[in-house]
């Protein structure tokens, strides 16, 4: 009888100090990038705590990895970078979260996968990504009096989590810092803890590998250009709340880039060498040692599809907002350059402009390129309707919360790139399929 009490008790005593655990979550898990031969994770608690990851294959259950185990603390707005290092190419792993050794238990699936090795072997795997920008959350203590800014609903992240795409890029403004958050570290903190713990949020981040650019609001103040005072302290919570695989630039800007089967994806920064708006000379948009990095890495660039990823709208000829045309000269110096290297299978995606549209610039003697603007989330709508776009695609204008989601697919003579836009319920909108043999 004594047996059996001390029994129930040890096992009262285990369960209690789990739901502590769980209490002690934040945010997360996220599952960042993936490789061949790892996989970031990341997760934040509400203080101070030991964290780390338990994983094993889907197909081998039997054997479970663990990565090293990360303390947060407060300087790092508690939040940790967790490696698993033990993985086997081309395998989806199941995991569990551990604080201070205990584990979180979750409702909704927690897993990864490694990207696949078919190099040489075998015509690249079809996958799928989704893409968003411009996630503005409600705080009613900091937001403008009046209506609210950001949806109140966030079903369009379950949406995009019921598609179940493979990766998902958020190409700017992720959250939005207000006056009293851009100027100190702690409202930086502040500001992308409040949008990362959305509960909504976490399935998505759980099971979906993400990747992420910024634009001004997660930048700094609107329209935040390079004199931004605290651009050091908003590229540090950058790198603390996203899990990219690699940055160019040692400090300060977040250009990067990452592979994904056949599509590689070139990561812009363009806040961090941009000009003010009301200069007349020297007008950089991404600056010239940036644009030079991604010159160079589009001659290298061996992808089928080459995605630009930039803040704001590259290809809209209307010198309007922060639209790349307002630099004209750096503008073509780019376009220029994709043009008499014959680069290959070039499209741009962007967001910032709290609508959606296609842009497409037919070109003397080679292929037209695409500029798929797809925004907002969950921030305010926009309307252009005295909006000169004179290369908007008929038909591609959306004015409601919505994202896309984009399918690779075919053989690699037949590789097609399919953008299909939801509304926030995830029903389609429109379409855009373009072959890989139509960008050459």
């Amino acid at each position: 009888m004594k047996l059996r009490l001390l029994t129930v008790l040890y096992f009262m005593c285990w369960s209690l100090a789990a739901v502590a655990q769980e209490k002690l979550l934040q945010a997360g898990p996220m599952v960042g990038y993936s490789e061949m031969r790892e996989v970031k994770l990341w997760v934040q608690t509400k203080e101070p705590a030991k964290v780390k990851i338990k994983y094993w294959a889907k197909d081998e259950p039997g054997k479970v990895y663990t990565t090293s185990e990360v303390r947060t603390d407060a300087a790092n707005a508690n939040a940790a970078h967790l490696l698993a290092d033990q993985v086997t190419y081309g395998k989806k792993y199941s995991y569990e979260l551990y604080i201070n050794n205990k584990k979180v238990k979750r409702n909704y699936l927690l897993e990864f996968q490694t990207q696949d090795l078919w190099q040489h072997r075998k015509d690249a795997p079809d996958f799928s990504f989704a893409v968003g920008s411009c996630f503005y959350v409600n705080d009613t203590p900091y937001d403008r009096p009046g209506k609210p800014y950001g949806s109140t609903s966030f079903e369009i992240l379950t949406s995009i989590h019921q598609k179940k795409p493979d990766f998902m890029l958020w190409i700017g403004d992720n959250t939005y810092l207000r006056e009293p958050d851009w100027n100190t570290k702690t409202g930086i903190q502040y500001r992308y803890t409040h949008t990362r713990s959305v509960p909504e949020l976490q399935p998505l981040l759980g099971s979906v590998h993400n990747y992420a650019i910024w634009d001004d609001h997660d930048y700094g103040p609107n329209n935040a250009d390079r004199s931004f005072w605290g651009k050091e302290l908003t590229a540090e919570a950058f790198r603390t709340f996203w899990a990219n695989p690699n940055y160019i630039f040692d400090e300060g800007p977040v250009t990067g880039t990452f592979q994904w089967n056949d599509v590689q994806f070139f990561m812009m920064d363009d806040r961090w060498f941009k000009s003010p708006n009301s200069r007349t000379t020297d007008k950089a948009y991404l600056g010239e040692q940036q644009l030079n990095w991604l010159i160079d890495a589009l001659h290298s660039s061996t992808a089928t599809f080459k995605v630009i990823c930039v803040g704001g709208q590259v290809l809209n000829p209307a010198a309007v907002k922060e639209n790349y045309s307002n630099h004209p000269e750096e503008r073509q110096k780019l376009l220029d350059a994709i043009a008499e290297a014959k680069i290959k299978g070039v499209i741009f995606m962007d967001g910032d402009r709290h609508f959606t549209e296609l842009t497409r610039l037919d070109r003397p003697g080679t292929y037209p390129l695409y500029d798929f603007t797809i925004s907002p989330l969950t921030a305010g709508l926009s309307n252009p309707k005295n909006e000169a776009n004179t290369l908007r695609v008929p038909g591609t204008l959306v004015q409601e919360h919505n994202f896309a989601i984009v399918t690779v697919q075919g053989p690699a003579k037949e590789r097609s790139f399919k953008v299909t836009i939801y509304n926030a319920k995830g029903a389609d909108i429109w379409q855009k399929e373009v072959k890989a043999s139509e960008l050459q």
